[in-house]
């Protein structure tokens, strides 16, 4: 169970996930020809669906932190179970173990879910320990700001500097003016 102290908090939370998905799908309708589709560049999509689901973790266990009476600990351990599990087959099928910076992003982003599940087990053995509720929290916080990074490398285009030839296409490009810092 919360303590109600974290009520507000949790609040917070579910908020910035829920606008932060939406920055996503700007970010995706952006540059849909670069992230999903037969154009797709494999960056992009990874990006996407990382991002996309550290933020519906976030936004689902701070929910349900929300529900009063309900142990937190559930919603933690499957979120991170199907966290875990989307990284593992988005690596496997986009083959981007051949990057040391791909292992590594997905090194802290399996350490964050294995973290998530293990203060989430600790909180269904013992349902009032609000330490793991505060630990629990640093992980969100933590999934919200990675999540973030990785909507706004979208929005950037910063997957395109991986593409074949190793730079943006104007194919790829929005007009001049259409993105976010653009003149």
């Amino acid at each position: 169970m919360v303590p109600d102290a974290y009520d507000a908090y949790f609040g917070a939370t579910a908020t910035a996930a829920a606008a932060l998905v939406g920055l996503l799908f700007v970010a995706v309708s952006v540059r849909d020809d670069t992230i999903f589709g037969p154009k797709a560049i494999p960056g992009g999509e990874a990006l996407a669906i990382t991002a996309f689901t550290g933020l519906v973790n976030s936004l689902v266990v701070s929910l349900v932190g929300l529900i009063p009476k309900v142990n937190i600990g559930e919603p933690a351990v499957i979120m991170a179970a199907i966290g875990v599990v989307a990284s593992v087959r988005l690596q496997r099928r986009l083959h981007a173990g051949r990057n040391l910076r791909n292992l590594i992003v997905l090194a802290v982003t399996l350490l964050a879910y294995a973290a998530q599940f293990g203060f989430g087990v600790l909180l269904l053995l013992k349902p009032h320990d609000s330490e793991q509720v505060l630990n629990l929290s640093f992980i969100v916080f933590l999934t919200l700001i990675v999540s973030l990074q990785r909507a706004w490398s979208l929005l950037k285009g910063r997957h395109l500097a991986t593409a074949p030839g190793g730079a943006a296409t104007d194919d790829h490009n929005p007009p001049r003016g259409s993105g976010p810092g653009r003149p």
